[in-house]
């Protein structure tokens, strides 16, 4: 869990839309709020009559900035991965006030904790045969589906790897459907059940896989499980881009002040997945 926005009149904007749409959506809350990345996203455990306990989760953009990519992505996957283990999509609320946009999702909640509170992983985790077994099927149907939504963008392929790995961009990557931000915090530790949609989209393929490689990289012990639980998609020339991909985005990240505690592992992991295919 992250901080609330830095500006304590957001905050109060936030907690105020929050409570607009818990009330047209018939949500009574209950838990405590639960910010997402820079603030920008307020979560909160609820009840409702129908569906039982719930999560209400809220989002805003500038009136006339309306981000379709972002705020579509939970119901299109929930539309279109029937099979993957995913918060129950229950209801969608949008509205406007105060020159501001909002979004909200109201879903399923889950008891079940995620693997870490945070993206990039500090501390070893121990999971069963069975939950990276869960996880690779639900890559390998994530990878089947079909979407024209964008995650990773080839035009953005070629300006980040000459810009963050000093390497020529990858001629003819391959792209498939990804989750687009899979990391420890979007993971549960039963299942696992897969988070926060809102990235859901096409990727080299292999993104997925690397991305949570990516995020593991300070613990050696996981990143050598993620290694070789998901190798049949990192270890291959598709792989190798992927690898590269997912660098070159905590790189530009790190350049804007997230998580630079991972730079010099990054370089060294873009240094070993080597130049891609030109």
């Amino acid at each position: 869990m992250y901080a609330p926005p830095a500006d304590p009149v957001d905050e109060r904007r936030m907690v105020a839309a929050h409570h607009r749409a818990a009330t047209r959506l018939g949500v009574t809350v209950t838990g405590p709020a639960s910010w997402g990345w820079n603030g920008r996203t307020l979560g909160r455990r609820g009840h409702h009559r129908r569906h039982g306990d719930c999560w209400l989760r809220l989002d805003s953009a500038p009136a006339g900035r309306r981000p379709d990519v972002l705020w579509e992505g939970a119901s299109a996957a929930w539309a279109g991965l029937p099979g993957v283990p995913q918060p129950r999509l229950y209801a969608v609320d949008e509205s406007r006030a105060d020159q501001m946009l909002y979004h909200a999702e109201l879903a399923a909640y889950l008891s079940s904790q995620v693997c870490f509170t945070v993206p990039v992983l500090s501390a070893p985790l121990d999971l069963p045969d069975r939950w990276w077994a869960s996880l690779r099927t639900s890559l390998t149907a994530i990878s089947a589906a079909r979407t024209d939504r964008p995650t990773v963008r080839r035009q953005w392929l070629d300006r980040a790897f000459p810009r963050f790995l000093g390497l020529p961009p990858p001629r003819c990557p391959e792209f498939t459907t990804a989750h687009g931000d899979l990391h420890w915090s979007n993971l549960t530790r039963q299942g696992p059940v897969l988070l926060d949609w809102e990235a859901y989209g096409t990727a080299p393929r292999g993104y997925d896989a690397a991305l949570l490689l990516a995020y593991s990289l300070l613990v050696p012990q996981t990143a050598a499980r993620v290694r070789a639980e998901l190798g049949h998609l990192l270890d291959t020339p598709a792989g190798r881009v992927a690898r590269l991909t997912a660098a070159a985005e905590l790189l530009e990240n790190a350049s804007r002040g997230d998580h630079p505690e991972l730079v010099p592992k990054l370089q060294e992991f873009a240094a070993d997945a080597g130049a891609p295919a030109v």
